[in-house]
């Protein structure tokens, strides 16, 4: 049986009841989304509410809203932020980002979307259900929601499979947003890239792209990916 829940440096994240569980996709996009100066951040799709945590511990007084549209997954994140040191600046609400209602604009919203396409789907019956599920979230909603939901000069940041990267692009451009910077990950060096991470904005501009290798060729956690997540790794 795999572990139950996921110790950190500054929080634990339980992930028992949750279909999908902590992986080092929301850490690397709970580590990288650019987080200075933003004052009010939405996740969208918390699941375990990990990313929310990882927003917490990297700003000082930002306020933090979780939406997740699983009843038991969000009844554990809230409880991952009831042990947390940052319990007073996050709230979990459950339901569904179609319908979600903000009572503000937001200046960073970040996400860590299912993969629905056909070509990445998994085995297990119930993350595969979270991450295809047709009347969940999908790209296109998540993009035509984050374009009324932000503020101006804010952001949306994701981690995407790389095979999906210009439908992703492509999704954010019909409603009007556009890349202005992206990391591409890759397991070690001579691999294909496995992940992308992109930040949008509401304004056209050049984007700043680079390069994240996990592994060096050494078969250890390269520098750039230390300097990264060592916030929260324990082992790090």
């Amino acid at each position: 049986m795999s572990n139950p829940y996921f110790q950190f440096k500054q929080f634990t994240v339980w992930h028992d009841r949750c279909a999908m569980k902590v992986g080092t996709d929301g850490v690397l996009l709970g580590a990288w989304a650019p987080v200075e100066g933003r004052k009010r951040i939405l996740d969208v799709g918390t699941g375990t509410g990990l990313i929310a945590l990882q927003m917490a511990q990297r700003t000082t007084d930002a306020r933090i809203v979780a939406v997740e549209i699983d009843e038991e997954a969000a009844t554990q994140a809230r409880e991952n932020v009831a042990r947390s040191p940052w319990a007073d600046r996050i709230e979990v609400v459950c339901g569904n980002f179609r319908e979600y209602a903000a009572k503000e604009q937001f200046d960073l919203i970040v996400s860590n979307p299912p993969y629905f396409v056909d070509a990445l789907k998994c085995p297990d019956k119930e993350r595969s259900q979270a991450r295809h599920s047709t009347g969940g979230l999908n790209y296109d909603l998540l993009f035509r929601r984050s374009a009324v939901s932000l503020q101006e000069g804010g952001l949306i940041c994701v981690i995407i499979p790389a095979e999906v990267e210009k439908m992703v692009t492509d999704a954010a451009w019909e409603h009007g947003m556009y890349p202005c910077r992206q990391l591409n990950v890759y397991t070690k060096p001579g691999k294909p890239r496995r992940r992308v991470l992109l930040a949008f904005g509401l304004e056209d501009k050049d984007c700043l792209a680079d390069d994240l290798y996990i592994e060096s060729s050494a078969a250890r956690y390269s520098p750039e990916y230390i300097a990264l997540t060592s916030g929260f790794y324990l082992n790090m």
